[in-house]
């Protein structure tokens, strides 16, 4: 089988044996992967440490046919995000991205643009306010997923988004106008601070600071619609900071 290449992050890493691992990958060109790194446990291999979680590698791999794991036979380090080490918002916040690509895409199905906000997120955590660059990682997530949120009318009735008792629904995929929130079982309510905080986290101004009990109302929001919609708590999300 012909060999390919691909630049990818590390997610998972699991013992297979004394000397071999299975690897969970995702990667710009293939979207997510699960290899087997025969000899990835060997402080000496074709790996060059590059097995470790959160490291962006190029990896060269043998595709395996449908349900089969791929052959994993080489990997150069790329990166490493020492950074998260040093802040353990930080790399918390890293655990999580990668929690969410691993159990949240489907393998062999690509996402270039989820991708590249993987990295850039890894890239800016530590670096500035670590509630705020995880919100906007979410956003993008649910986007590229397919569950981008409706914020600019009703999700019901589709009517402009006025007055100061609008509510938020991750049921019905955004926000309700006061005359559609009654009857609708999924909800909770959002400030207008925190809709022009959703608008923003969403649009190319999305680094410009948020207030903090704005950020606390978006991390309870954006928590709560994760779990919703996976049906499930991420593992990691009690660890993540405001």
């Amino acid at each position: 089988m012909p060999m390919e290449k691909v630049r990818a992050l590390v997610l998972r890493t699991t013992d297979w044996s004394e000397t071999s691992r299975i690897v969970t990958l995702f990667s710009r060109e293939q979207g997510k992967l699960r290899g087997l790194a025969r000899g990835g446990r060997r402080l000496k291999s074709s790996f060059d440490n590059g097995l470790d979680l959160l490291t962006l590698c190029d990896m060269v791999l043998i595709r395996k046919p449908s349900g089969g794991l791929d052959l994993l036979t080489e990997a150069q380090v790329v990166r490493r995000f020492a950074h998260l080490h040093r802040d353990l918002s930080a790399l918390y916040a890293g655990y999580y991205v990668a929690e969410l690509l691993a159990d949240w895409t489907e393998e062999a199905d690509p996402h270039p643009g989820l991708f590249e906000e993987a990295v850039a997120t890894l890239e800016d955590l530590g670096q500035g306010p670590v509630g705020q660059r995880v919100l906007r990682w979410e956003t993008v997530l649910l986007r590229e997923l397919g569950y981008a949120l409706e914020l600019d009318q009703c999700v019901n009735c589709q009517t402009d988004l006025r007055g100061p008792t609008l509510a938020f629904s991750a049921e019905a995929g955004g926000v309700l106008c006061p005359r559609c929130q009654a009857g609708t079982g999924e909800r909770r309510r959002l400030s207008t601070e925190g809709l022009d905080g959703l608008r923003r986290l969403a649009g190319s101004d999305w680094r410009e600071p948020l207030e903090v009990r704005v950020r606390t109302e978006l991390r309870t929001l954006m928590g709560g619609t994760i779990t919703y919609l996976r049906g499930k708590p991420p593992k990691m999300l009690p660890y993540l900071g405001g």
